[in-house]
């Protein structure tokens, strides 16, 4: 399947609107049908390609005809009959054991037993006797009871009781959910859940981690006969960044390098508990042992030209694993989209089609770096001056560079929020005209402050 292609096909009924020309059009042509429904059908997300691997049909039990409450009938039968069917099993592998134990076939006395010897003819109301009468000494003698000789009958009770209690609650289990159905949300009658496999290659920003915190991403992926090699030729696995080490409080990733290589040498399997590890004494005398460079670094050469590398490099073996934070699954760009009601700045995510979140930080690097106007528009029109969204669209279309910044909605927010302490603010030029006052009455309804700045603020 790929992006688009509908997985489970669902329509709904449409409210009664005003009908465009184009619908009038239509049902004019090919007459009502199709006009009180819209199709809400589950397709395949953007981002997303794959195999359908399974699916799984949830529904709630309703009302029910003849025919289903029959099928059901049927079902509950099924079911019993299999219980049955375990426990008469169960009970026979009870007997063999006993009888493996006993050295001879045990032939129970007390009526209430009875039925032990009549499994052919189990039903609920023998399981039920059986069980309420079955103790782990029945079988036994007196004196066998006293003893450890009887220890493996009593074994062989207990456990064939655990069994005929476990598959007794299943059967339960199984009768309610056939009774009530699934278990689904408030008002959801039917649920319908698709399994789409996708198969990801490595690819650049791929998230890796090691056991020491030492996380990172895929920065190159490279051909093997490219990789750097040992003086033998065998070429390494995967590089990792120097910078990755110093002031990160991860040096044991150092120590498993060395004392990965170290087994694989002298042919041993290293375990090393958290506070019984090997110390860095143990792994140097292990170095020594193997006639390895007790530095840990090898000399190690470029693979695209054959020159060896200026210093010499730790190589060693490390356990590392892909972590389920996959590029192909964030990558995201977004061109417009959904606004905050209440500040008017874009949402955040991949899943809502947010925007990237332009923080202090990086403010502070626009600041530094002396770009005023780029942070002008990234502070107004790319995010809540409602105005100025609107003015930018505008000179696009006409096809002029017009930037004209106007008031952030976020301001606006905030001048309300001050108000909701009974402080009064309005912005005053310097020689005191007051540039925008808003009226402020007790009776006047929070969401119609005045719209003189023409933001939209419909949820404050």
């Amino acid at each position: 399947v790929k992006p688009g292609d509908i997985l489970v096909g669902k329509v709904a009924p449409k409210s009664k609107t005003e009908l465009s020309p184009e619908e009038k059009l239509l049902h004019a042509i090919f007459g009502k049908a199709g006009e009180d429904v819209k199709n809400e059908s589950l397709v395949v997300p953007s981002g997303i390609e794959g195999v359908v691997i399974g699916t799984k049909h949830f529904s709630r039990r309703g009302a029910t005809t003849k025919e289903e409450e029959a099928q059901l009938r049927n079902k509950q039968k099924e079911t019993n009959e299999k219980y049955v069917e375990d426990v008469r099993e169960s009970l026979t592998r009870m007997m063999q054991e006993i009888e493996e134990s006993k050295g001879s076939p045990w032939v129970p006395k007390q009526p209430k037993l009875k039925g032990l010897t009549e499994l052919g003819k189990l039903n609920d109301d023998r399981i039920k006797v059986i069980m309420d009468n079955l103790t782990e000494d029945a079988p036994l003698a007196k004196k066998e009871g006293k003893s450890n000789e009887g220890q493996p009958v009593r074994d062989a009770i207990s456990r064939a009781r655990k069994r005929i209690f476990d598959l007794e609650q299943r059967r339960k289990r199984a009768i309610e959910y056939l009774k009530r159905g699934d278990e689904l949300q408030a008002g959801v009658l039917e649920k319908v859940t698709v399994y789409v496999a996708t198969k990801r290659n490595i690819s650049v920003g791929d998230k890796f981690a090691g056991r020491h915190g030492n996380k990172g991403v895929v920065s190159r992926v490279l051909p093997i006969e490219e990789m750097p090699f040992l003086e033998d030729g065998t070429p390494v696995d995967m590089v990792l960044n120097p910078l990755g080490v110093p002031s990160r409080m991860n040096v044991g990733q150092l120590f498993e390098l060395h004392l990965g290589y170290l087994a694989r040498l002298l042919g041993f399997r290293a375990v090393t508990p958290v506070f019984g590890g090997a110390t860095e004494g143990e792994i140097d005398g292990l170095m020594t042992q193997a006639g390895v460079n007790t530095t840990g670094k090898v000399r190690l050469y470029d693979g695209r030209t054959g020159d060896a590398f200026d210093q010499d490099v730790s190589v060693g073996y490390m356990y590392m694993f892909k972590l389920h934070h996959l590029v192909d699954e964030k990558v995201h760009a977004r061109a417009t989209g959904p606004y905050s009601l209440i500040t008017q700045q874009p949402l955040g995510g991949k899943a809502r089609s947010g925007g990237q979140r332009f923080g202090e930080m990086e403010v502070w690097a626009l600041e530094a770096y002396g770009a005023a106007n780029i942070l002008q528009e990234l502070l107004t029109v790319k995010s809540d001056d409602v105005d100025g969204r609107t003015k930018i669209y505008e000179s696009m279309v006409k096809g002029a560079n017009i930037l004209e910044p106007g008031m952030p909605v976020s301001f606006d927010v905030l001048t309300s929020e001050i108000r909701g302490l009974g402080l009064n603010m309005s912005l005053v030029r310097r020689d005191g005209q007051v540039v925008k006052e808003e009226p402020v009455r007790g009776d006047e309804p929070l969401n119609s402050v005045s719209e003189k700045s023409g933001s939209s603020r419909a949820a404050l």
